[in-house]
């Protein structure tokens, strides 16, 4: 969107400013439309000016941020059922009161925001999006939360522990499109495959609602990012490895930590792509 560093460093003041805030901000989610606590900042002139002249956005005067909903309270909708809100349309709320813009939220499915941020149709995408390699080839990146990756089953399942390729042999699983979850699995069971294992069998659903019936007694287990609600019957009480409440079930994290989550950016340098 930016030069590099100048993304970096108003990522950096957002954070140092949600950082002070310090005991200010509320513990319980706010469902409300009106947001009467969400964080706001005052216009930054010394980073709003390092923003390019010639630099187009989406829409003259306005920061438009697309947020994929139905995650809290990394984003959802408020009970209006058509404000989104959450800690990430937060954020996009500071970064753009710090560049002195308007902020308009863009509702997408997760799976979609590539092609919209590469066509132009918003300026940033801040929604749990993973630092990879690959990505690193097409967008710009500013860390803002560590993600980890992990399993989630019942805690009545026989199910006890998943550390490597072999262990989701003959799984049915629950996985994300688009994701580094499911980028993972699927190279787990191509190898499980060539190995003459029985092949895991990967379920996607649209919402959160979906894959959460799913997860009932008998259902398939959930890959995950600890970022986020693991919806698992009641049960003993569990935490996700983010601090914030998770339904009950027994949280299994992978060996290997993933890349953080990140606010997304178009790279000019590079050309537009569709994946």
């Amino acid at each position: 969107m930016f030069g590099f560093v100048s993304r970096r460093a108003a990522v950096a003041l957002v954070l140092a400013l949600i950082a002070g805030a310090g005991p200010g901000f509320s513990q319980t989610l706010d469902l409300s439309p009106e947001q009467p606590g969400r964080p706001r900042a005052e216009r930054d002139a010394a980073i709003a000016a390092t923003i390019p002249k010639d630099f187009r956005f989406a829409e003259d005067g306005v920061l438009t941020v697309a947020v994929a909903p139905g995650q809290p309270p990394i984003a959802t909708y408020a009970t209006d059922a058509r404000t989104v809100i959450g800690a990430d349309p937060d954020l996009a709320q500071l970064v753009a009161d710090l560049l002195g813009l308007k902020l308009k939220l863009v509702a997408v499915a997760w799976a979609d925001w590539p092609l919209g941020l590469a066509s132009g149709r918003y300026d940033a995408v801040i929604s749990n999006v993973g630092v990879t390699e690959e990505r690193k080839q097409r967008f710009d990146f500013s860390s803002y939360r560590k993600g980890l990756h992990g399993f989630y089953v019942k805690s009545s399942s026989p199910i006890t522990s998943l550390k490597e390729p072999k262990d989701i042999a003959g799984l049915r699983i629950i996985t994300a499109s688009g994701t580094n979850q499911e980028r993972i699995l699927l190279e787990w069971d191509r190898q499980n495959v060539a190995q003459g294992l029985a092949p895991a069998e990967l379920q996607y659903y649209d919402d959160q609602a979906a894959w959460g019936w799913r997860s009932r007694p008998g259902g398939p287990t959930r890959c995950s990012a600890s970022t986020r609600p693991l919806p698992i019957r009641p049960a003993t009480a569990a935490s996700s490895r983010s601090g914030r409440s998770a339904p009950a079930g027994r949280w299994m994290p992978r060996p290997a930590s993933p890349p953080a989550a990140a606010a997304a950016w178009p790279t000019p340098s590079r050309p537009p792509s569709t994946n």
